[in-house]
Order: structure tokens, then sequence, then C-alpha cells
């Protein structure tokens, strides 16, 4: 029996549906960039108040804690962040890293810089693990809100 001709075309079209949506939808990175507040709130005046309003949130998106150690965040120009080793993101856990000047602790760290890194109006934050492959990036382009989220 031959099929009819419409049957065979939607039972074709949701073969290809089939085969594509796996393919089509992107794994989610273990470690993923969040939010980037590249505006930080009132005047760029260099405090390091406002240097620290300037940060970025990476999330842990495994069931693993993973080892941060020589892993980098960086900008679009090459301003580059290299992780201490030891220290380790739990599983679905944040963590901020902040322009400025601070202590690290549980929750971030600070880049300890004296300038800013993210421009005001476009830039991209990229996350690579210690051997330089690149796991996320979040690019934005906008001068009407402070941040984005990724």
């Amino acid at each position: 029996m031959r099929p009819v001709p419409a049957l065979a075309a939607v039972g074709t079209a949701a073969a290809v549906l089939l085969t594509l949506t796996p393919a089509a939808q992107a794994a989610t990175p273990a470690v993923q960039i969040v939010k980037v507040y590249y505006d930080s709130p009132g005047s760029d005046l260099r405090s390091n108040a406002s240097l620290n309003g300037e940060y970025v949130v990476i999330k842990n998106t495994t069931t693993k804690a993973i080892n941060l150690g020589g892993w980098a965040i960086s900008d679009k120009t090459g301003y580059r962040y290299a992780f201490q080793s030891g220290v380790a993101l739990k599983p679905g856990k944040t963590y901020t890293l902040r322009t400025g000047t601070g202590n690290d602790g549980t929750s971030g760290v600070y880049w300890n810089r004296k300038a800013y890194v993210w421009n005001n109006d476009k830039d991209t934050a990229y996350v690579r693990r210690s051997d330089g492959k690149l796991i996320d990036s979040c690019p934005y382009n906008s001068t009407r809100a402070d941040f984005t989220n990724c």
C-alpha cells in the first residue's frame, strides 16, 4: 500500500524536526556567564566603590564542583583575569568577579584593577578553561541599561 502523499509529508516533516531538535538545542556550558554589570552606578570616577560596581557573575551549571584554577574571564580587548588555584565553584552556585580591590571570599574575587574593564556601550565577556578553551561568552550592545543578563 502506498502512503497518502499528505501523510507522508507530515511524517517526513516530523522526522526532520525530531532529528533537528537535539542538535538545535545548545548544551548549557559547565560554567556560564549569567550577568555582566558593565556600567557601575553613578559617575565613572575610578573610585574603588565605582570599580567594584562593575562585575561579572558566573555560575556552575553542573552537579560537581569545578576547580577554577587557571580559568580566566576576559573582555574583547584582552583584559584578562586568571583564577588562582584552589578556587572551587560549587554545583549550582555563582561566583562574582569585581573589577576593583577587596578581600576575596567564598562568593567572589577582586581583579584589583585601578581602571575600568567593561565598556559602557558594548563589549563581550568570555570565560575560558585553563587550557584556553572557550566555555561561554556574553556580548552586549546597549546604552539603555547598566547590565545585561546572559
